[in-house]
């Protein structure tokens, strides 16, 4: 099963993303907030588009989500 995770991954990079793409530079602006929304129940895809289809992509800003979705969620 991980093996097939990793692959949609590297295809999703190879591919480009489906939808809209906020980039890093805005990825990293909101994803304090973005974190928070979800960890809140909220629907954060709604509140700040394009910055799950970036995470699906971006290796580097995937990371930085999920260390402060731990942290922040440890911290609850």
């Amino acid at each position: 099963m991980t093996e097939r995770r990793d692959l949609n991954q590297e295809l999703g990079r190879i591919l480009g993303p489906d939808g809209p793409d906020i980039g890093c530079d805005a990825c990293f602006r909101e994803l304090d907030r973005y974190v928070e929304l979800e960890l809140a129940g909220a629907d954060a895809d709604a509140a700040v588009p394009g910055l799950r289809t970036h995470l699906e992509g971006c290796p580097a800003c995937r990371e930085e989500h999920d260390s402060l979705y731990a942290l922040a969620g440890s911290e609850r």
